[in-house]
C-alpha cells in the first residue's frame, strides 16, 4: 500500500531545516501527482511547524525598523525579510492540504501540495539571491506573526482559505509590482525575475483559494462575498489597505465586489 498523503505531509512539515523542508515539500507535491501516495488521512498535523533556531522569531513591535531601502543593509532586510514569507507560506500549503484534503477532496490535495512546491522554489531562489549578497537566511530576525493566521483557522477551512490566500496572499499581489519596480530600478535584474516569478505564481495560489472558497459556500448556501466578508471581519486580525492591484486581484477570481467596503 502507498504511505498515505497526511502522513507525508505532517514529515515534512516537521522538518526544521529549511533545505530538507524544501526537499521534503517537493517531494510531497510529486508523489501526489504521480499517484505514489494515497487519499488517506491518518495522520493529524502540527500545531507547529518544524522551524529552524535562526532567523529569531520577533513579535511585530519588536522587529527593528527597515534600513534604507537603497543600502546594501537595505537590501538584505528586504530580501530576508520576503524569504521568511516564502519559508512559512511552504508550511501554511502544506498544513492546508493535510488539515482540511479529507473534506475538500483530491483536487484540493493536488492544488495546495503544487503551491507548497511553487513556494519551496521561491524560498531557494531568495536564499541563493542572498548569498549573491553575503548573507543567508537566518542571519536576521522576522516576524513571529505569519503562523498566527494559519493557528487561528485550523478548525475551519472556509475561514483559512478566507484568510490566508485571499487576504495574506492577495497582498503580494497588491505590493509586489512596486517592490519589482524599485529593485528593478536599483539594477538588481535578477532580483526583478524572482519577483516577477513569484508573482505569476501567487496568482495562480490566489486562484486556488478563491475558487475552493467558492465552492464551500455554494456548498453552506452562503453568498461568496457576504461569507468572506464576515468570516475576514471575524478572523483577520489587520486591516485592508488599499491601493489593490485590481487586475492582478481579477485575474485571481477576487472581482472589486468582494472586497468593496472591506478596506
Amino acid at each position: 500500500m502507498p504511505a498515505s498523503v497526511s502522513a507525508a505531509i505532517r514529515a515534512a512539515m516537521l522538518e526544521s531545516d529549511p533545505r530538507a523542508k524544501v526537499m521534503a515539500a517537493r517531494k510531497v507535491a510529486r508523489d501526489w501527482r504521480l499517484g505514489r501516495l494515497a487519499f488517506v488521512f491518518d495522520e493529524p498535523m502540527p500545531d507547529q511547524p518544524g522551524w529552524p533556531d535562526a532567523p529569531e522569531l520577533l513579535p511585530p513591535g519588536r522587529m527593528p525598523r527597515r534600513r534604507k531601502a537603497g543600502s546594501e543593509r537595505g537590501r538584505i532586510a528586504l530580501w530576508h525579510a520576503i524569504g521568511h514569507i516564502e519559508f512559512v507560506a511552504i508550511d501554511l500549503a502544506l498544513d492546508m492540504a493535510g488539515r482540511f484534503g479529507a473534506e475538500m477532496g483530491e483536487g484540493f490535495v493536488g492544488d495546495f501540495l503544487s503551491v507548497a512546491a511553487d513556494e519551496a522554489m521561491h524560498f531557494v531562489l531568495i536564499d541563493r539571491h542572498l548569498r549573491t549578497l553575503g548573507s543567508h537566511y537566518g542571519a536576521l530576525p522576522a516576524h513571529a506573526g505569519l503562523w498566527s493566521a494559519a493557528h487561528d483557522t485550523r478548525h475551519d477551512v472556509a475561514a483559512r482559505l478566507a484568510v490566508v490566500p485571499m487576504v495574506l496572499e492577495a497582498r503580494g499581489l497588491d505590493v509586489t509590482p512596486l517592490t519589482l519596480e524599485r529593485v528593478r530600478a536599483a539594477g538588481d535584474e535578477r532580483g526583478a525575475r524572482i519577483l516577477q516569478r513569484i508573482l505569476d505564481d501567487e496568482i495562480r495560489h490566489v486562484r486556488f483559494g478563491a475558487n475552493h472558497f467558492a465552492d464551500v459556500a455554494k456548498r453552506l448556501g452562503a453568498v461568496n462575498g457576504e461569507l468572506w466578508k464576515v468570516l475576514v471581519s471575524r478572523h483577520f486580525r489587520g486591516t485592508l489597505k488599499p491601493p489593490f492591484n485590481d487586475s492582478a486581484r481579477l485575474a485571481a477570481g477576487l472581482s472589486r465586489d468582494i472586497y468593496h467596503g472591506v478596506a
